[in-house]
């Protein structure tokens, strides 16, 4: 039977975006606050995902011998560490977050079966990297609370009520939305970034959070007049809003999810290559 099992690691380290043959001015344009010297820190969490059969014993791996892995080819260097000179991968190309992630790959590929790397440089933040060249994922999550109500103008009360339940009531309710927003693109083999991380963080502020954010989403979002704000639709809202703009950035939105509240959650997969079997890229949603 085939199965996929994670594994979770912690290290801190200490980075900085900085490039030598670049002026001071260039580098605080292009890396902001990240270029300071000496540079900064991160709890960083890791996350190695294997696959494989199970084999007598009930396992895909040993644990054992994944912690073992994990500790010796990655943990034991990395801990407290500067990353920009404690492996020479980081002095040919910056240790941003989705970099870190690609040479943890290239670390433990020899000695674990591996499908993916999700690092998370702090719970807002975080790459994914799947062994494919210089590709790689960059996911940033925010928030923003706002009201809506889920009812058709062409069905009554009642009807509603069928549909949506408690949702249907007449003032609404709200929720504090959670978002998180991942792009898809190739590591520039110098600065180590598929996107500029602060153009990307304003396009959604911009674009999705600034505007949503305290307001009652029938009334004061003119997509939602006639499409209902339910969680699937208001993901595919933002899926279809950020596409344009964040292709304007070079990189390709892979993944728009909205989590509405702990129990309820939407998502989007923008790119055929990704998306789960039976799904395909966003599409224009029909009225709910």
């Amino acid at each position: 039977m085939h199965c996929i099992i994670h594994r979770r690691a912690q290290f801190a380290a200490s980075h900085r975006y900085w490039l030598p043959e670049w002026s001071e001015a260039d580098n605080q344009a292009k890396f902001g606050a990240c270029s300071r010297f000496p540079g900064h820190g991160h709890n960083y969490t890791l996350y190695v995902s294997l696959a494989g059969e199970l084999d007598q014993y009930g396992m895909v791996q040993n644990l054992s011998e994944v912690k073992s892995a994990i500790r010796n080819a990655v943990i034991q260097d990395l801990n407290f560490s500067y990353l920009n000179t404690v492996w020479p991968e980081f002095e040919v190309t910056l240790p941003t977050t989705e970099n870190v992630a690609r040479v943890i790959w290239q670390r433990l590929a020899p000695h674990l079966p591996l499908i993916n790397i999700q690092l998370f440089e702090h719970p807002e933040l975080w790459a994914t990297y799947a062994g494919n060249h210089m590709n790689a994922t960059l996911t940033i999550s925010t928030h923003f609370s706002a009201a809506h109500r889920l009812a058709l103008e062409s069905l009554d009360y009642d009807q509603n009520v069928e549909i949506y339940g408690k949702c249907a009531r007449p003032h609404g309710h709200g929720h504090n939305y959670h978002l998180e927003v991942s792009v898809a693109g190739a590591i520039d083999p110098r600065t180590g970034m598929i996107v500029d991380l602060t153009a990307f963080q304003e396009v959604v502020d911009r674009l999705i959070v600034e505007p949503m954010d305290h307001t009652f989403l029938n009334k004061d979002i003119p997509y939602f007049a006639e499409i209902v704000p339910t969680a699937e639709n208001i993901a595919m809202y933002v899926a279809q809003t950020l596409q344009a703009p964040l292709a304007a950035l070079g990189v390709e939105l892979d993944r728009v999810k909205l989590i509405e509240s702990p129990n309820n959650s939407a998502e989007i997969f923008c790119r055929r290559a990704t998306a789960p079997q039976g799904l395909g890229a966003i599409a224009e949603p029909a009225l709910v």
